[in-house]
C-alpha cells in the first residue's frame, strides 16, 4: 500500500488554520446542559457472559435528549473497588456487541464501559441503542451527512452528547473511581475520544487512534475510502450546499474540540491510512493542548498498530491509571 498522504516529516510540520465557527463554545454548553437536565436513573444489570474471570452488566444511561443509550460494563471479577475505568467508543458503523466479546481491559484489571453508538448496533439481541428522530431526508447512506443541514440537527451532536453523558454516568457508579477515567476509541470512537476530551474535564487520560472526524473538510477532499467520501458524494449531489454543510460539520470536528483538551494522550496514526488520511490525524495531535505522546506506524493502514499498538495501550494506561 503507499502513502495516501503527506510524507511523516511534512505531517510533522502541517498545522493548518481550522477557526471555530460563530458560537462554537455556547453550542455545546447549550447542548450539554440540556442533557444533563434530563438525565435520568442509570441501569445497571447483571447478564450471563459465560465466563469466570470477568463479568458483564447491561447497563442503560440517559443520552441526548434524555434519550435511553445502552453499554456493556466489564469488570474483573472479584477485583477491588473503586476501579480505574476505560470508557470505549467504537468505529464507524459498530456496536456494542455481544456480551463475552472485547475482554481486554477488564482482563487488565480495570473497568470497561463501551458505548453503543446510536443507530449503528448491528443486532437486536446485542441491544442496540436506537436514533430517535434522525432526519435522513437527503442525506447519501451513512451517519456523515444525516440531520447535515444544521448544528442542531447532525448526527454527531446526539452521538457525541451519548459519549459525555456516559462519562456522567460512569462518575456516578460505586465501581468507578472518578478520578482514575480514561477514554479512548479507533476510527471514529478515536474521534468521538477527543471531542469528550475537549468537553469534558477532569479526565484521567485519552487514547486515540487513527482518528476519524479530525479536520473534516480536508479528509472529504482527499480520502480514497469511505466514510469521509459520504461527504464527496453529498456535495457531488447538492454543490450549491458546500459551505453551508462545512459550516456544520466544523461543529463536530474532533480536531477542533482538541484544541480545549489538556488531559494525558496517547495518539497513534498510520501513515497508509486511505479511510484517515494522516495529515488529518495530525491536525487533531498538533491542537491537541494536554500532555501528549504519539506511536507512528509508517507502513500500515486502517489497521493501524493493531494488537502491537494494544500493547503500548495498556503499558500507557498502567503508568496513568495505575
Amino acid at each position: 500500500m503507499p502513502l495516501t498522504d503527506l510524507s511523516l516529516s511534512e505531517c510533522r510540520d502541517y498545522r493548518p488554520e481550522l477557526p471555530e465557527p460563530e458560537g462554537f463554545a455556547e453550542f455545546w454548553q447549550r447542548t450539554l446542559a440540556d442533557a444533563d437536565a434530563r438525565a435520568g436513573t442509570t441501569t445497571c444489570t447483571p447478564v450471563d457472559n459465560g465466563l469466570t474471570a470477568v463479568t458483564t452488566h447491561d447497563l442503560t444511561f440517559t443520552g441526548f435528549a434524555g434519550q435511553p443509550v445502552r453499554a456493556w460494563l466489564r469488570l474483573p471479577a472479584g477485583a477491588a473497588e473503586p476501579l480505574g475505568t476505560v470508557v470505549e467508543y467504537l468505529g464507524y458503523g459498530r456496536g456494542r456487541g455481544l456480551p463475552h466479546e472485547n475482554l481486554t481491559y477488564a482482563c487488565a484489571g480495570y473497568a470497561h464501559l463501551v458505548m453503543d453508538t446510536r443507530g449503528q448496533g448491528w443486532s437486536a439481541a446485542a441491544g442496540a441503542t436506537d436514533d430517535p428522530g434522525a432526519q435522513v431526508s437527503g442525506a447519501v447512506p451513512g451517519f456523515l451527512t444525516r440531520g447535515i443541514e444544521a448544528p442542531d440537527s447532525h448526527y454527531y451532536r446526539r452521538v457525541y452528547t451519548d459519549a459525555v453523558r456516559l462519562v456522567a454516568a460512569a462518575r456516578e457508579l460505586p465501581v468507578v473511581d472518578p478520578e482514575r477515567i480514561a477514554v479512548t476509541g479507533i476510527s471514529q470512537g478515536g474521534g468521538i475520544a477527543l471531542a469528550v476530551a475537549g468537553l469534558v474535564p477532569g479526565l484521567a487520560g485519552v487514547l486515540t487512534d487513527v482518528p476519524f472526524l479530525c479536520h473534516v473538510r480536508r479528509g472529504a477532499e482527499i480520502a480514497a475510502q469511505p466514510p469521509y467520501t459520504e461527504i464527496a458524494e453529498y456535495l457531488r449531489l447538492h454543490p450549491d450546499r458546500t459551505e453551508a454543510a462545512f459550516a456544520t460539520l466544523a461543529h463536530f470536528d474532533a480536531a477542533l474540540l482538541a484544541g480545549r483538551a489538556t488531559a494525558p494522550a496517547l495518539f497513534s496514526i498510520a501513515m497508509m491510512d486511505p479511510v484517515c488520511p494522516p495529515s488529518t490525524c495530525f491536525t487533531a495531535y498538533h491542537r491537541y493542548q494536554g500532555p501528549k505522546e504519539l506511536r507512528v506506524y509508517g507502513f500500515n493502514g486502517h489497521e493501524g498498530g493493531g494488537e502491537r499498538h494494544l500493547a503500548e495501550k495498556l503499558a500507557w494506561l498502567r503508568a496513568t491509571l495505575g
